[in-house]
């Protein structure tokens, strides 16, 4: 028999041993992670589902197919939030372990050590232990990446069981968080999509139209979830910053509703919330909530074409701060929460190491590895490096993560009403990620370690002065308000 004709020889034995050690400490760390943040954390909009699931209704303010979920375990388990937080916790060293482990059984042991670093780092984890819509979609994309690495990093077709289980991971990390399909589909075209660059857009543009029409669809048809409303937030938002950059001559609002909305200090960078709350802005906005979603969407586009650099100073302002690049020290909402908000549906707060936990947590959001525009630095020059490289297994899955994470910080250019960093976590573990498989694969040229290093200096030189001089921000959620 010729070489040609043996079969291929299996890994060899040092691989598997490495990815079997890998996927023991693993299963130590979702142990000890379990351990040290039980039951979870939960705060406003946690709490708020978990009535929802105790009282059967639900609406689509929160997601209801995680409510519906959080319903099915707590009638199986109990345990307030704890088998939620099992879930996610389980998604999230899943992801991180398969990934970690395949790396480790292709032999890059480094990369495998690298990735387990990257999912202890505080912020993550510390988010993690928060049962939110936001760490639901962060482990079950992980979980998802992780399958699919675990067959094609070694060069495998998936099988039907595996695809089957990363089409109900996506799906669910879809319908849990309403940007998410920004990061979801651009995946999956990537993934399993056509070749050619035009096509990819195109499809990656019609999936995602098509889903959001679909997510819909089945928030209210098939999880009987009732309209709240919060597909006009964006619109009220635009339409308001927009008036007020020019109240006499405003679109969709009147000009004393204009007037007030910049008296009453409602148009906030960081958030939209003072225009929704009955002691500011939301009254002055009554009017508008009467219409549906179609016109009020059609008033912004008239909007942006009379007053076109008042909108984009407006998006641009909402970018940098949700983005935290020219911002205060102590930009808000950053922080995992270490305690769970006082509530009247009997969920319990974690023991004490919790709150120290968090205070690492703090530091990492404060360094560079909390920003999110880092991130999308980094993210962007390791995208610059997987195009001139051939197509490969290793390649094509860290463009897939690139991808997915890129186009998701993109559309908070045009939709976003809140800065808060849990929304930038994945695009953040998917970039680390990305990076490390990359690097794995082959070193970098010295030219591109020197251009990514230049672009992260110009991004995290400025971002440090403004922490220095710029003046400290509110400490509380009333004070942002204000």
């Amino acid at each position: 028999m010729t070489r040609a004709t043996e079969p291929p020889a299996p890994p060899p034995r040092t691989d598997l041993v490495a990815a079997a050690r890998i996927g023991g400490a693993t299963l130590l760390l979702l142990a000890g992670s379990l351990a040290l943040f039980w039951p979870g954390v939960a705060t406003y909009d946690g709490i708020a589902q978990f009535g929802q699931a105790l009282a059967g209704q639900f609406e689509d303010w929160h997601p209801p197919i995680m409510a519906r979920l959080w319903q099915v375990l707590h009638g199986l388990f109990g345990g307030e939030a704890g088998p939620m937080l099992a879930l996610q916790m389980t998604l999230y060293w899943t992801g991180f372990g398969l990934l970690a482990a395949t790396l480790a059984r292709l032999g890059r042991r480094h990369a495998a050590v690298s990735v387990l670093g990257v999912s202890v780092l505080p912020l993550f984890l510390g988010w993690q232990s928060v049962v939110l819509k936001d760490t639901q979609m962060l482990g079950a994309m992980l979980a998802a990446a992780g399958i699919i690495a675990w067959w094609r990093l070694r060069g495998v077709r998936l099988p039907v069981s595996a695809l089957l289980a990363v089409g109900v991971l996506l799906a669910y990390a879809t319908l849990v968080r309403s940007n998410a399909v920004f990061a979801t589909v651009p995946l999956v075209v990537i993934l399993f999509g056509p070749a050619r660059w035009w096509a990819r857009a195109l499809l990656t543009l019609g999936g995602v139209v098509a889903v959001l029409g679909l997510s819909q669809a089945i928030n209210h048809g098939v999880l009987g979830a009732g309209a709240s409303g919060v597909e006009r937030t964006e619109a009220f938002y635009d339409l308001s910053a927009i008036a007020a950059q020019d109240p006499a001559h405003p679109v969709g609002l009147t000009p004393g509703e204009a007037r007030t909305v910049v008296a009453r200090n409602c148009v906030k960078p960081f958030f939209w919330d003072p225009l929704g709350t009955p002691d500011r802005c939301g009254p002055t906005l009554e009017r508008l909530h009467g219409l549906s979603a179609g016109p009020l969407y059609r008033l912004l586009a008239e909007a942006i074409v009379r007053h076109p650099l008042a909108y984009a100073g407006h998006r641009l302002a909402h970018l940098n701060s949700t983005e935290r690049w020219i911002v205060p020290a102590g930009w808000p909402s950053a922080i995992p929460p270490g305690v769970t908000e006082a509530n009247p549906v009997g969920l319990r707060s974690p023991g004490p190491a919790v709150p120290r936990w968090q205070m690492l947590a703090r530091w990492n959001a404060e360094s560079p590895l909390g920003w999110p525009i880092a991130w999308l630095t980094l993210a962007l020059a390791a995208l610059v490096v997987a195009v001139r490289r051939p197509q490969a297994p290793l390649r094509d899955f860290a463009l897939a993560l690139l991808a997915s994470a890129i186009v998701l910080e993109a559309s908070f250019s045009v939709l976003s009403i809140a800065s808060d960093l849990r929304y930038h976590l994945w695009p953040m573990a998917a970039t680390a990620l990305a990076t490390i498989v990359l690097w794995s694969e082959a070193r970098w040229s010295r030219q591109a370690v020197l251009g990514t290093g230049v672009a992260l200096a110009l991004v995290i030189l400025p971002g440090g002065v403004a922490r220095l001089r710029l003046p400290a921000p509110p400490t509380s959620y009333a004070a942002m308000l204000r």
